[in-house]
């Protein structure tokens, strides 16, 4: 049987004019500002003057990724599609994809299948350019920073203890070690510098967790880009960037309105990595949702032990956001490739291999219950060669636990694959209480809450802070950032900082080579194992197979 794929789903789909999901969602046509005929922005003013309680928050994560893929941002579309035909008003929110995944190793992120939102092609490309106005801002500090040592430097910044470097939305190794100011001294000052994705940089993040105009450039203005000769950080504030910056990105801070192929409302806006960066959509697309729906489904990149973590810990802490359930979603396949499996054999029964892989799914789970003090359920996306006897080993394994599985066949069926998962989610809400609870508290040291995160949430023995990071800390709880959240730059492959160790491993120590502040931000990131901030793209990357025709058609686009 020959499959459609999801960029000829989305094609031959027939979209509703972005008015109309509009005024379905309750939003008055004062607040949208519309990108053509089926994406739309949405001003800020309605948040401030929206006086409907919030909906129910529900957080879609997932275990540790695998190639044999899990299906999170599908299973997010797909659930909210099922809460709307079990009649419920709801809201998905979720992250603009990066141009460096889409051209490189992943392909589009919309979703899947039946599950999708749409215009696909727009939302995996320029969407409604926040991205490139958030790389231009971080472009334009760049170069005022240098602009400034050129022009006497009355600020002392030390060269080379710059720390703001430039940024590129495309995964391009060949930028993330360069020397610059090249040519004489008319040129700049010549110095090493490099790039990072623009899903990694600072402005990014500041940009997702403002909640106002007015936050976002008291954040932009707090950006430390280095530092004097006498050790004194220099901010963007400093440089007298924050009015110009703020004013690249006023209009991309308003969250972006499109629909799901069932004609869900969404809101897809910002776009952090979460194995560098805390990987959640903007504060302001959260909240927005809240307002608009009985139901808000979001979701946080990778597994639980980072998107997750980083959402609970880094976002909810600063947004006072509390999540009333929390879905994991896992398949059959990607277990049994954590209990070591053969890829080329995943279609075979197992369960000796299943066994061997479940503990990855259930040290999530523990984590959301037991850590988190969260209610949650699994989603088992269903593939056909999953076994009866492969699904309730699963469910078996889960209620000891004491957490329900729900199958979900919403890439083949859309929201009608999700119904069952749907009745779940309001379950949990319904009946259900969360004691919602961080996995390290403000006042710890940023050493202890590294050590806290490793062992409490990765499960192993602690963090092993080399000398040179253990000098960053102390420089860091000097200067006043140590009441700060930590977000952990590591792989998303493993709970360690190995991306060969898959499974649920034991015994362990996660090695932090780098710490430094994102102040603007209001996090510590600390850096593990061999994580980089700007990818390279594969030996065939996706863009290879992307092609357009004369009539504007896109193919290849997964």
């Amino acid at each position: 049987m020959a499959y459609l794929s999801d960029i000829e789903i989305a094609q031959a789909s027939e979209l509703k004019p972005i008015t109309e999901i509009a005024s379905s969602a309750g939003i008055d046509e004062k607040y949208i500002e519309q990108y053509g005929r089926y994406k739309a922005k949405i001003d800020l003013s309605l948040l401030k003057e929206s006086t409907r309680p919030d909906g129910r928050l529900v957080l879609v994560t997932a275990i540790t990724p695998t190639p044999a893929g899990e299906g999170k941002t599908t299973t997010t579309i797909g659930l909210a599609d099922g809460l709307k035909r079990i009649g419920k008003r709801v809201t998905v929110a979720l992250r603009e994809p990066s141009l460096g995944p889409v051209f490189g190793v992943k392909g589009g992120a919309a979703g899947g299948g039946y599950a999708q939102v749409v215009p696909m092609e727009d939302i995996n490309l320029h969407f409604t350019g926040d991205f490139h106005a958030i790389g231009a801002a971080n472009n334009l500090l760049a170069a005022m920073l240098d602009n400034h040592i050129q022009q006497g430097n009355a600020l002392g910044i030390d060269p080379r203890r710059i720390t703001w470097r430039r940024c590129v939305d495309m995964n391009d190794r060949q930028l993330r070690f360069i020397v610059d100011g090249l040519g004489g001294k008319a040129n700049g000052t010549p110095r090493e510098d490099g790039f990072d994705i623009t899903v990694a940089s600072e402005i990014m993040a500041v940009f997702c967790l403002s909640d106002s105009v007015s936050d976002l450039k008291a954040r932009l203005s707090r950006i430390i880009v280095g530092y004097t000769y006498d050790d004194r950080p220099v901010t963007a504030g400093d440089l007298k960037a924050a009015g110009a910056l703020t004013a690249l990105l006023k209009d991309a801070l308003k969250p972006n309105l499109v629909q799901t192929l069932e004609g869900t409302p969404a809101l897809v806006h910002g776009g952090p990595f979460a194995n560098i960066a805390h990987g959640c959509n903007s504060v302001l697309a959260t909240k927005t949702a809240l307002k608009l729906g009985e139901y808000t489904v979001t979701e946080a990149g990778f597994g639980a032990d980072l998107g997750a973590e980083k959402f609970l810990d880094i976002k909810c802490r600063q947004a006072h956001l509390t999540p009333d359930a929390v879905v994991i979603v896992a398949t059959v396949r990607a277990l049994k490739l954590h209990g070591g499996m053969n890829k080329k054999k995943l279609a075979e029964e197992s369960i000796s291999r299943l066994e061997k892989g479940i503990p990855n799914l259930l040290r999530h789970v523990s984590n959301i219950k037991n850590v988190y003090g969260l209610p949650c359920v699994v989603a088992l996306n269903r593939f056909p060669t999953d076994t009866d006897a492969e699904i309730d080993f699963i469910i078996a394994k889960c209620r000891e636990l004491g957490v329900n599985v729900r199958l979900s066949t919403v890439w083949a069926e859309g929201g009608a694959g999700g119904e069952e998962l749907a009745r779940e989610v309001v379950r949990l809400c319904e009946e259900e209480t969360p004691d919602f609870r961080y996995s390290y508290t403000d006042e710890m040291s940023i050493e202890e809450k590294l050590n806290a995160i490793a062992v409490r949430v990765y499960g192993g023995r602690g963090a092993a802070i080399l000398p040179a990071a253990k000098k960053q800390i102390e420089t860091l709880e000097k200067l006043g950032f140590g009441g700060l959240p930590v977000c952990v730059a590591k792989t998303q492959y493993s709970f360690t900082d190995d991306p060969t160790r898959t499974g649920a491993p034991e015994d362990f120590t996660v090695t932090v080579r780098n710490v430094k502040v994102s102040a603007g931000a209001g996090f510590i990131v600390a850096l593990t194992g061999d994580i980089m901030t700007m990818p390279g793209l594969p030996k065939i990357p996706a863009a290879e197979n992307i092609d357009v025709d004369e009539n504007g058609r896109i193919t290849g686009l997964f």
